[in-house]
């Protein structure tokens, strides 16, 4: 339960959802059952993508697809810096370095020209890096297509984070569909687009990385007598092939999530009201609103304006603090991840990726979610236009 009348994000659940998750615990199939595969199956016709591999989390998710991908010790991975830290982690999971490519300032996601930039100073010092994770921040994709192209040019393994982007679209097409990422994460937790409580699934149309993603979430074990080492000895036989991890989903997650696929259209829907009202409503004040990446269509997992500072008397805390003393749950996503002590440890330090830090001094995330109401976002405008005056 949050502690603020309005939160900044909060889950929809209703009697279809309770009552999936019930028929689960009537059922023989609590993990490991025929759930998961109806949900992976679900969610990959919606992305038009011809695998999707269900896990615990989308951490899970990033680390196996960085593990599927090849990264490991002596590699690189490269990500944004305003994004959460697993985006970064999943690559320091693998003994990989991470570094990150500074943000566009219109849109928030990384800049495909900062890009290209970096890689051409990097394939002269021979520091190109094997994985590149671009995150689909607040539910839009970046320039997905230049930095594909950049991909072909410099041969990284492109995963798009769209832990935020389930629903989204990109060039009229799915988020998800692979039509440039080689693999897509998704992230199913209780503030994200549908929930099953926790969860992540890796989408991609490779089989090869599909069918080691599914190695990779159950121990590196396997029970198909076409990749054993030795002859099968029965039904029973299983080998493990590599060192895999316990990243499994249940099915209760599962049966959860897939209900929620069915409203996933109408929560993207209202989530695109609500932020189409945002924008109406806050023109004119001391913001600077989001803006379109050609070619995106957001799902809108955050409404983030950055507040004009050299027009309004107040700090960013001040700001923030008012608004909380309101009962108003905002957030700021994201703290640069190479300004946290550990990437600090790592050599990084304050200035290294400065627009994403000016970015973070500026951040407001406003309420959004399926469940707010038109009266409580006027709430939400009133209070930030009379503490902004």
């Amino acid at each position: 339960m949050s502690p603020y009348r309005i939160p900044y994000g909060c889950q929809s659940i209703d009697q279809a959802d309770i009552d999936a998750v019930v028929a689960v615990l009537k059922s023989p199939w609590l993990t490991q059952g025929p759930t998961i595969e109806r949900f992976e199956r679900a969610l990959a016709e919606h992305c038009q993508a011809e695998h999707a591999v269900a896990v615990c989390n989308a951490t899970a998710a990033l680390h196996i697809a960085c593990v599927a991908a090849g990264l490991g010790p002596g590699d690189w991975l490269w990500t944004s810096p305003n994004t959460f830290v697993a985006s970064a982690n999943c690559g320091r999971y693998c003994g990989a370095q991470v570094d990150f490519v500074d943000i566009d300032p219109r849109t928030w996601n990384m800049d495909a020209q900062r890009l290209a930039d970096k890689l051409e100073a990097a394939e002269r010092s021979g520091t190109l890096p094997k994985v590149v994770v671009v995150v689909a921040f607040a539910g839009q994709s970046a320039d997905l297509q230049a930095i594909a192209r950049l991909s072909q040019r410099y041969g990284f393994v492109l995963i798009e984070d769209a832990a935020h982007a389930v629903g989204a679209s990109y060039m009229g097409r799915p988020v998800g569909c692979g039509a440039y990422a080689a693999m897509t994460i998704f992230s199913f937790h209780p503030v994200k687009i549908i929930t099953s409580a926790e969860g992540g699934m890796v989408l991609t149309n490779r089989q090869d990385f599909a069918e080691r993603l599914r190695r990779l979430r159950s121990h590196g074990i396997t029970s198909d007598p076409a990749v054993m080492q030795v002859p099968d000895k029965g039904l029973w036989y299983y080998q493990q092939m590599e060192l895999g991890f316990n990243y499994r989903m249940t099915d209760l997650q599962a049966a959860l999530g897939l209900s929620q696929v069915a409203r996933l259209e109408p929560f993207v829907a209202r989530r695109r009201e609500l932020a189409a009202r945002y924008q109406q409503l806050l023109a004119g004040l001391p913001l600077t609103l989001p803006v379109a990446q050609d070619g995106a269509e957001s799902a809108w997992h955050l409404y983030v304006v950055r507040l004009d500072l050299s027009r309004i008397s107040l700090t960013q805390a001040q700001v923030f603090e008012a608004l909380r003393a309101q009962g108003l749950g905002v957030n700021l996503h994201y703290i640069p991840v190479h300004l946290q002590p550990y990437y600090q440890e790592q050599g990084f330090a304050e200035g290294d990726f400065p627009e994403a830090e000016r970015y973070f001094l500026e951040a407001l995330s406003l309420p959004l979610f399926p469940e707010l109401s038109d009266e409580m976002q006027d709430e939400v405008v009133e209070h930030l236009r009379r503490i902004l005056d």
